[in-house]
């Protein structure tokens, strides 16, 4: 795999808000897990492509992580693995970064915060995509 490319045959979520495309695939961490004592951990990687006609910067991300019972934290921060990459129409950034849950399954969703070159704030939506764990127990009625 390409390092700044994503995983082909692994679930991609997508959405595109104002020419920003952002892909999501999501990837459980079993060895820095601990279902012991109700520690789980994934890594997920993104994709931001600026398929619109203006250069944007990436300026913070707000995130809304729900685990699976339905508690949810909200983190906000100023860009994203410290960098606010600025994105010139046709290209991409991709970076990698994880999140913990006390449950073996749950979900993400949120949204950055983008300035175009004429100063048009916009919020681009990075779409809901799962964390699954293979400790999750299905019932199937």
């Amino acid at each position: 795999m390409v390092d700044d490319e994503l995983i082909d045959g692994v679930l991609t979520f997508e959405e595109t808000t104002e020419g920003i495309h952002i892909a999501v695939q999501s990837y459980f961490l079993s060895e820095q897990s601990k279902p012991e004592v109700q520690q789980y951990v994934w890594a997920y990687r993104i994709r931001i492509t600026n398929g619109g006609d203006h250069t944007v910067q990436l300026l913070n991300r707000h995130w809304i992580i729900t685990d699976g019972v339905g508690g949810t934290q909200e983190v906000k921060g100023v860009g994203v693995v410290g960098e606010q990459p600025v994105l010139r129409p046709g290209d991409a950034f991709v970076y990698t970064s994880g999140t913990p849950l006390g449950t073996p399954s749950g979900f993400m969703r949120g949204s950055y915060e983008m300035q175009r070159e004429d100063g048009k704030l916009f919020h681009a939506v990075v779409p809901a995509f799962s964390l699954d764990s293979p400790h999750i127990s299905l019932n199937i009625n």
